[in-house]
């Protein structure tokens, strides 16, 4: 008898441990304490009576200031809040093993800002109960980021997990801010253009003629070593030829996958014919040496130097005149979307959602609903004006059509320093991935220059529109599981396929061998797991 009621305890335990943890998965509500509620001013400033502090981690990107414990704008944040923050900053180099180790280690802080946690990683430790869903919490403290959610559902959509939870506070841009969407964007240098007698590149063919005339008849007139194409990497210039190939025409939230045109079914796209196609346009690019032979190992540093020099024909990448030099940046222009050899044309911009995982907040955080209404700020158009501008009369000054504008040590800074570089001195939005929207009033980066905005008008027509835009496809607890098996071999292996293909340390002849082995590796189950979010995600519309 004795042993049956310890059995009958233990199962009662066990019921009780497993409805908790049922409970935690299910939950899409924190509630404050009596505790904050009474020390939480409803609206306005200060945001809690008596101050408090909380920890945040903090991704710290090379363009932005080192030690936000003191820049120019926490601290008057703090000022105007009653809440401190301590910051630990956590550099780019290290901050992916610093995140897994914090995340999976206990040692918690009260919020993750600027650390670009993945959507999986949400879900995942949105499960586990390590971040606390954030649904009613935005509902009832967070009127300017519920505003934005109400106006634009492809934003809700983009955060929104499996579960029906939200975990975090994006970087996002403005729907209708195309510049800011786009990324890096095509530029041709218009005075060799000139010198070569050539009309500006409409089609593939037309851009793979004007990248030969470069290389063979010297439009600088022996002054520069030419280079046709140049990147720090090959990816941009794939990114900008999708369209032309016909591929990624859902856009480019979920690399890999596109709607099969003929089927009107979901396609993995790397093992169709138009890709095959996309790659050999490529290889016999940088075959005939009109990409940069070292665009596989160039020092991002050594290729902003040649930018800066005048010395590409052409690069898909952000505004030279502003990210390089005024002397030879001013000579590129944006270039339209190509035609393909088959009609096709397009251009993948972003989704408005850019970073999903810029602010999360965890279980060890007392006061949840103060820290969603201290990032909520931002999201604002004082708040943005205080993060992207910083204090009127210290970093910047309305001018004469009542907009904000950089003071002269900014823009013009005697030190020979560059915009992100003066600017970080002060502010901490260069570099990104931090919780805030990006307006064109607003935003004074590099999306904001005329150059960009100029580019950003040459492709606009043939943008992907977001009614046809498929947003990252959000995964459950045994999908991620699964994805980061084979998923994750599928994904490297099409990369590092793609980049021997091009260069030729593997010949095109090796294509059904290369078809095969993806095949092999599980594609069949990688697809079911793909199509089930997509349904989930045309289910929610």
């Amino acid at each position: 008898m004795k042993h049956r009621g310890y059995l009958f305890l233990i199962t009662i335990i066990i019921s009780l441990f497993v409805t908790a943890c049922v409970k935690n998965d299910s939950e899409t509500s924190v509630e404050p304490s009596d505790k904050e509620i009474e020390n939480l001013n409803d609206s306005g400033f200060p945001i809690v009576k008596d101050e408090i502090t909380l920890d945040f981690f903090a991704g710290q990107q090379p363009a932005t200031h080192p030690d936000w414990n003191d820049v120019l704008i926490f601290n008057e944040y703090e000022k105007i809040t009653n809440m401190n923050i301590e910051w630990e900053m956590v550099s780019h180099e290290s901050l992916s093993e610093k995140l897994q180790l914090t995340l999976g280690g206990g040692n918690l802080p009260d919020a993750f800002h600027s650390a670009r946690i993945s959507m999986n990683d949400m879900s995942k430790y949105g499960e586990q109960g390590v971040l606390i869903p954030l649904n009613d919490l935005i509902d009832d403290y967070a009127p300017n980021f519920k505003k934005i959610l109400d106006e634009h559902p492809i934003i809700k959509k983009s955060i929104t997990h499996p579960d029906g939870n939200i975990y975090s506070f994006p970087t996002m841009s403005d729907p209708s801010f195309t510049s800011s969407r786009l990324g890096a964007r095509p530029f041709i240098h218009k005075q060799w253009l000139e010198s070569l007698n050539m009309d500006m590149p409409e089609t593939t063919d037309e851009f793979y003629q004007f990248l030969k005339s470069v290389k063979e008849d010297s439009p600088s007139n022996g002054e520069i070593d030419e280079v046709p194409f140049g990147g720090p990497y090959i990816d941009t210039l794939i990114t900008y030829l999708q369209g032309s190939f016909g591929l990624a025409n859902k856009g480019g939230s979920n690399p890999y996958l596109d709607e099969d045109p003929e089927t009107g079914k979901l396609r993995f796209f790397p093992i169709s014919d138009q890709y095959k196609e996309m790659i050999e346009f490529v290889h016999k690019l940088y075959e005939e040496e009109l990409i940069e032979q070292n665009i596989y190992t160039i020092d991002h540093h050594q290729f902003i130097s040649n930018l800066s020099e005048g010395q590409y024909g052409s690069v898909v990448w952000y505004a030279p005149e502003e990210v390089a030099s005024k002397e030879h940046g001013k000579y590129y222009v944006g270039m339209p979307a190509l035609e393909g050899p088959h009609g096709d044309k397009g251009i993948v911009q972003h989704e408005p959602v850019d970073t999903p995982g810029a602010f999360v907040i965890t279980n060890k955080n007392e006061f949840p609903a103060a820290t969603v209404r201290w990032v909520d700020y931002f999201y604002g158009d004082e708040g943005m004006t205080l993060f992207y501008m910083g204090i009127e009369g210290e970093t910047y000054e309305i001018n004469d059509e009542g907009n904000p504008e950089y003071m002269d040590h900014i823009l013009n800074n005697e030190e020979g320093l560059t915009f992100e570089e003066a600017a970080a001195k002060y502010l901490t939005f260069p570099g990104g991935g931090y919780p805030g929207n990006t307006t064109a009033e607003l935003y004074k980066g590099v999306a904001s220059a005329p150059q960009s905005i100029e580019a950003a008008e040459k492709v606009e027509p043939d943008l992907l529109k977001d009614d046809d835009v498929w947003t990252t496809f959000t995964h459950t607890k045994d999908e991620i599981s699964q994805l980061q098996g084979f998923g994750s071999d599928i994904e490297k292996y099409v990369i590092e396929m793609r980049d021997k293909f091009i260069s030729g340390n593997e010949p095109l002849s090796k294509w059904d061998e290369y078809v095969k082995e993806i095949e092999g590796m599980g594609l069949e189950d990688y697809l079911k797991i793909k199509q089930a979010a997509l349904d989930r995600q045309l289910k929610d519309e």
